[in-house]
């Protein structure tokens, strides 16, 4: 599915890190309920919680399309027992889906080994953390190398549950990454705004703060997928637009080759999460810079999954 990469001059916006959304109208951070109703009816009609405005500075952006094969994460968080997790291995093993497409899946800890023993050889695991270091004194942590010695091949960093729940900054993020990568774990490396920061003008800044924690860390970008989470996004039903999605990986894609290289920013896949489903990922999908998603919610529902993985068909047309 690998597409040639292409080059398209686009204007976007760059926010400062001080620019506040105080105009008239905008947003407060607590949502009400008429906002909620804005929510409910689209994103995309709220003008506020676009990252382009012509009150922002405006800066131009070359905008290279991802050159890498289509991935599909599923990260299961904390959910299942042995016996719905066996009834999800069932739908994922008979499910058809298109081959060009990497399928990496996130059980909890404890199901690791029913999962990798399960699922056939289609499917990668992933953990959803590691610790920073070596094993020893340090409980309820699990080490990178005991996550290889399980089977795991890949392991999910910077997950907005961990920097805003569990307290991780981007500084032990990047050398979880750094450590993760030297022992051949690969890393889903997770980025994104709250719906504050968005509101303040402020999703490039974020995004780019915790892109430079990765990158001056990581020895090498080949086994990294980058995935865009918009805070405001996950779990809530409040799913970006496709454009908005498009306009931050586009500004990550471009971040890439000013701070790392054109190479890097052409190879690195960028991946969307934050409530995609089986409606809206195919037209997700068709955008050039979006290289696949990181799934919640519906990796638990194998057949929706599925189809969420098939969405590289649509990229495939769009292309």
């Amino acid at each position: 599915m690998a597409a040639a990469a292409t080059a398209v001059a686009v204007t976007t916006s760059l926010p400062s890190a001080t620019q506040r959304s105080n105009r008239p109208g905008s947003m407060t951070t607590t949502l009400s309920s008429s906002n909620s109703a804005i929510f409910s009816s689209g994103l995309s009609s709220n003008p506020n919680l676009r990252i382009s405005s012509s009150q922002r500075r405006s800066r131009t952006v070359f905008a290279m399309a991802g050159s890498g094969k289509f991935f599909v994460g599923g990260n299961w968080k904390c959910n299942g027992t042995k016996e719905s997790i066996s009834k999800l291995i069932s739908e994922l093993n008979s499910a058809k889906m298109e081959s060009d497409v990497d399928v990496v899946v996130a059980p909890p800890y404890v199901y690791i080994e029913q999962v990798r023993s399960a699922l056939t050889d289609r499917f990668e695991i992933s953990a959803q953390n590691s610790w920073v270091g070596k094993g020893g004194a340090f409980t309820g942590e699990i080490s990178v190398e005991q996550l290889k010695d399980i089977g795991c091949k890949w392991v999910i960093l910077g997950h907005s549950e961990r920097r805003h729940i569990i307290g991780e900054d981007n500084e032990f993020i990047g050398k979880k990454s750094a450590y993760a990568l030297g022992q051949k774990l690969k890393v889903i490396a997770c980025i994104g705004e709250k719906l504050e920061e968005r509101e303040a003008g402020k999703t490039f800044d974020v995004c780019f703060q915790q892109m430079k924690a990765f990158a001056d860390n990581v020895p090498s970008w080949d086994d990294v997928v980058i995935a865009y989470e918009p805070v405001w996004a996950i779990g809530t039903g409040k799913v970006a637009t496709p454009e908005q999605a498009q306009e931050v990986h586009v500004a990550v894609r471009d971040w890439l080759k000013k701070n790392v290289s054109s190479e890097v920013a052409s190879k690195t896949r960028i991946i969307y999460g934050g409530s995609v489903n089986g409606s809206n990922c195919a037209e997700l999908a068709k955008q050039k810079d979006i290289d696949g998603f990181l799934v919640g919610g519906a990796s638990l529902k194998g057949p929706e999954f599925a189809t969420i993985v098939n969405s590289v068909t649509s990229k495939k047309v769009a292309a």
